[in-house]
């Protein structure tokens, strides 16, 4: 009886192992090593309202010196109705700021993501008043996910720093003048930085307004981040961050992930690369019309962070000493 036993612990043992072995073999054989710097032929040209010729985007950019200031990524996925609170609030703060400092410059590209109401023809409105100069529009010829969005509107930018911000307008955009001064304080011999707004002075209110089971997803999320990837960051989240452009062009050519854990994996190689981090508390507000569903979106990202982890471990991913410049 005893070896019956010990003979189905092995064997379910091995079976184990077998799976797990056969795991990693699929995570290996379907995961693309080289981060996703594809375009599309339309994604190569933003439109002018005011010009039928169509002018082509910079790209990629980084590689070339900062022409303004500041640049604003606004990653988009069909905000028609959103977008314009968002942009109103953002472009009264900078033409102010324009005002008072004559030196200074901005642009806004707005990432349309494949949107399927009219998030572009709503920026381009805003292209049409301010300029292309001042308002740009990437419109995404498929869907390519936040990360996606992000990391060709960054790669499109013309700043010498560069911030992105949500589309829904829940973070007060008056507050990137606190991201500015920490990132001016923090700039290394390389003059590489990031610096994440966060709403982690909130959660005490917020975790006081959910169910157990939603606190009990939330602090579970926040371990996986921790133990697996980032630390030291105790929102990573946030979709309010600013950096330098030395660290934009090292980050953005060397991440993989399109969708929402690209956070995570941004910081992780930040952290890997040694590149100062600031976090700084930001005004913020729940804004209705999330695109994430509190319970799932939390599973799905645990499950993708879990698999940044594997693949940088199974060495599928790796983190270049030098910047990955792209021709």
């Amino acid at each position: 009886m005893e070896i019956n036993i010990l003979a189905v612990v092995i064997v379910l043992a091995l079976i184990c192992i077998l799976a797990l072995l056969m795991g990693l073999v699929f995570i290996y054989i379907t995961t693309n090593p080289d981060p996703d710097m594809r375009r599309y032929d339309s994604e190569k040209f933003f439109i002018d309202p005011n010009n039928p010729e169509k002018k082509t985007f910079p790209f990629p950019s980084l590689n070339s010196d900062a022409t303004v200031e500041l640049s604003v990524v606004v990653p988009s996925y069909n905000e028609e109705l959103r977008l314009p609170i968002m942009l109103d609030e953002a472009l009264e703060f900078l033409s102010e700021r324009q005002k008072t400092d004559r030196s200074f410059s901005y642009e806004i590209i707005v990432v349309d993501d494949g949107s399927k109401d009219t998030t572009t023809q709503v920026a381009l409105q805003y292209s049409k008043k301010y300029t292309t100069d001042k308002v740009r529009v990437l419109t995404l010829a498929k869907n390519r996910g936040k990360g996606g969005a992000v990391r060709l509107g960054m790669l499109s930018a013309r700043g010498r720093h560069l911030l992105f911000a949500d589309a829904d307008g829940a973070s007060k955009f008056a507050d990137v003048s606190k991201l500015e001064e920490c990132l001016k304080k923090m700039g290394n011999r390389e003059n590489m930085a990031v610096v994440c707004g966060s709403r982690a002075h909130l959660e005490k209110d917020s975790v006081a307004q959910r169910s157990y089971f939603r606190t009990v997803l939330m602090y579970g999320f926040h371990f996986v981040v921790w133990s697996l990837c980032v630390r030291g960051i105790k929102d990573t989240q946030c979709g309010f961050k600013i950096m330098t452009r030395e660290a934009a062009r090292r980050l953005f050519t060397t991440l993989h992930v399109n969708r929402w854990a690209f956070d995570v994996e941004l910081l992780y190689i930040a952290q890997k690369l040694k590149i100062p981090i600031g976090e700084v508390a930001i005004n913020w507000q729940e804004i209705e019309g999330s695109k994430m569903v509190p319970v799932f979106s939390w599973i799905q990202m645990g499950k993708d962070i879990l698999l940044i982890r594997l693949r940088y471990i199974l060495r599928i991913w790796r983190i270049p000493a030098k910047s990955n410049k792209q021709d």
